[in-house]
């Protein structure tokens, strides 16, 4: 289901990935995740998420896939109703090109419509390109990020 399409320079298309459509977005997602999980472990982790306050979509260009983000939708004691954009992947031949201002142009349209007041996001701290892009956008840095395994 198209949710919408960018008209001006290059077309777009934002297109919800319903649950059953998780193995189409598992190249991507395995070459943004330097291919550290199987694509069991993927699908299952992705099957749960689906469960939650996430919806996943596809970047069409001409039909044919570039780009796979999530989004997850929650509310914070210290931001409001707010929305954080995940795992964004845009193919190697599309960087630089404007799609990451649409794509964020879209996010931040569709946040809005479901009552979103802030956007937040993590970024790796070796991704120096996004970190540009992010602050580019706006997005203040806040704290850290820590991760324990258990």
């Amino acid at each position: 289901m198209t949710i919408f399409a960018e008209k001006k320079g290059m077309n777009l298309a934002f297109n919800k990935i319903l649950k059953e459509e998780i193995p189409q977005i598992l190249p991507m997602i395995q070459e943004l995740m330097g291919h550290q999980f199987s694509n069991e472990i993927l699908t299952q982790r992705f099957s749960e998420m689906f469960d939650q306050n996430y919806e996943c979509f596809g970047i069409f260009h001409e039909g044919e896939p570039v780009g796979v983000f999530g989004m997850w939708f929650m509310t914070r004691h210290y931001a409001g109703r707010s929305c954080e954009p995940d795992h964004i992947f845009i193919m190697e031949p599309y960087r630089s090109k404007g799609v990451g201002k649409k794509l964020f142009k879209f996010i931040y349209q569709y946040a809005a419509k479901k009552g979103c007041e802030t956007s937040e996001l993590n970024s790796y701290v070796s991704n120096y390109r996004s970190h540009k892009f992010y602050l580019n956008e706006g997005y203040e840095i806040k704290g850290y990020h820590f991760l324990k395994k258990l």
